[in-house]
């Protein structure tokens, strides 16, 4: 059976080495190495971890961020990374006051720095962990491995609230006060899940921005404003401008690990919101200068990114295809898996399959895969067509050995014609007309282009005088169907409506 249309289109990936090597460049998960090189016995950490105020200055000049007036915040950000993707080892973290004194300390994010500073004079030391010998002698996988785990510290970083004043949150017994930020932790990861989600459609959906970036306020709207909305109020305007300043922060958090790339929102655009409190307000989200659309933010997935999301989405269950990976599978299990692919993935993605295999081969498989009378069969023969179409010159024995065959003989023709091959046997009567009803069978399933499907029934219609009166006829699944379909479709009134006296009679006959 075949299996459900796929919830995703297909992602183009690179390889595994090639996203390796760009895990391996990206500046957070860098920096977070060398701090793990540069951790010894001397490091002393706090209870959750984290570097003690007193070490930040010397990790901060190890990264060469001595100058940098962000240097200590780099530092404490990369040596959260490395604790957490095992690129550093924690030792002895009870001799700072215990267990209970580190569960109340410890956290992540912008919370969770909270008693960073307060942790004492250390509650253990550190040393390079186990996982930082992967990252140069381990497997593109291992790497990809330890960046992901990276990436999902980034992501708690991101979907945290941001605080001017942290210490004004943290009560006297060293806990930190959340309701007081009035944040829904589970509700903002899934609102930063469901915008990475919409950036990845919206990245690899025929016709969408592909490897260019996506406009902020587009992805903003995508989040806010209801599919059946026609023009936005100004209510659902201000929630855009909301989103897309959150999404401002996010972004900026998300970049160092590699995971996109981004142009932040223009600080000229902002309006003050409130002149006495000098509170700095979002950009309109409507209207924009549609010839500077820059100027509003732009972000987009690398293709890191893209192996990220599509792996999350993989994860939460979600069929999330690439191409491919459908190269060592048999040829049922490619034609079903591209019958909704949009072209050019399906044509990647069969040119892969076939590379692996020799033409005759290939022919064979594709040809018996294509057989079949149930609903998805016209379609797979179609795919089918189009991927013998690939296949070289060397597979024509294959092919004529399918000449007499009723589901297949129209097809081979067709390859056989187009590659100019001599004896090709006319077809019989009821083999045209049969490939016909197969055909737009076919289109009819591929929701393809309207407008192409009615030149088609009408080219048909047109080459071939009693063309309904043989039609219904035909021994075929689909035949009233089509008829149907041609009854609808069909440009010219009579000629519809012999369509549909057509169908009338194939459901009778049938």
């Amino acid at each position: 059976m075949a299996p459900d249309r796929p919830t995703l289109p297909p992602v183009r990936l690179h390889s595994d080495a090639e996203l390796a090597r760009d895990a391996l460049a990206a500046p957070l998960l860098t920096r977070a190495v060398r701090l793990a090189r540069w951790a010894g016995p001397e490091t002393r950490v706090g209870a959750g971890g984290e570097l003690v105020d007193e070490q930040l200055p010397a990790a901060a000049e190890a990264l060469g961020l001595a100058d940098d007036e962000d240097g200590e915040a780099y530092a404490s950000e990369a040596w959260r990374v490395a604790v957490d993707t095992g690129l550093v080892e924690v030792t002895d973290p009870e001799e700072a006051g215990g267990p209970d004194e580190a569960e109340e300390t410890a956290g992540s994010g912008a919370a969770g720095e909270a008693g960073a500073g307060e942790a004492g004079d250390g509650a253990g030391t550190a040393r390079p962990g186990g996982n930082l010998a992967l990252l140069t002698g381990g497997s593109p996988q291992d790497v990809l491995a330890i960046w992901l785990d990276a990436f999902e510290t980034v992501f708690a970083d991101a979907a945290a609230p941001y605080v001017d004043d942290l210490e004004a949150l943290v009560g006297e017994d060293g806990t930190i006060d959340f309701e007081a930020l009035d944040w829904d932790p589970e509700g903002e990861a899934e609102f930063l899940e469901g915008v990475l989600g919409n950036l990845y459609l919206l990245t690899v959906s025929e016709g969408g921005a592909g490897e260019g970036p996506v406009p902020l306020p587009a992805l903003a709207a995508s989040m806010v404003v209801p599919e059946d909305m026609g023009e936005p109020t100004d209510a659902v305007l201000e929630q855009v401008s909301d989103a897309m300043m959150r999404l401002d922060e996010q972004f900026r958090i998300l970049e160092p690990v590699g995971l996109v790339t981004y142009e932040p929102v223009d600080e000229a655009l902002m309006v003050e919101e409130n002149t006495e409190g000098g509170t700095d307000a979002a950009p309109a989200a409507e209207p924009f200068d549609e010839e500077d659309v820059s100027r509003y933010g732009m972000v987009r997935l690398t293709p890191l990114g893209l192996y990220a999301i599509r792996t999350r989405m993989l994860e939460a269950g979600l069929t999330a295809p690439a191409v491919g990976e459908l190269a060592d599978k048999g040829a049922d299990v490619l034609l079903d898996g591209i019958a909704h692919y949009p072209q050019e993935a399906a044509r990647a993605e069969t040119t892969g399959w076939i590379a692996g295999r020799a033409a005759q081969d290939a022919a064979r498989e594709l040809l018996a895969a294509a057989r079949g009378a149930d609903a998805g069969a016209p379609l797979r023969r179609l795919h089918a067509q189009q991927a013998l179409s690939l296949v070289g010159a060397d597979a024509e024995p294959a092919v004529r050995e399918v000449l007499d065959d009723r589901e297949l003989g129209g097809l081979a023709r067709v390859w056989l014609a187009e590659r100019g091959a001599a004896d090709i046997p006319a077809p019989p009567e009821s083999m045209i007309f049969w490939l016909a009803v197969d055909t737009i069978a076919a289109h009819l399933d591929a929701d393809g282009d309207l407008e192409e499907l009615q030149d088609l029934i009408e080219g048909l219609t047109g080459r071939h005088g009693g063309f309904f009166e043989a039609v219904w006829r035909v021994d075929h699944p689909a035949t009233a169907d089509v008829l149907d379909a041609m009854g609808r479709l069909h440009r010219d009134k009579p000629t519809a409506k012999e369509a549909r006296k057509a169908a009338f009679k194939a459901r009778s006959r049938a």
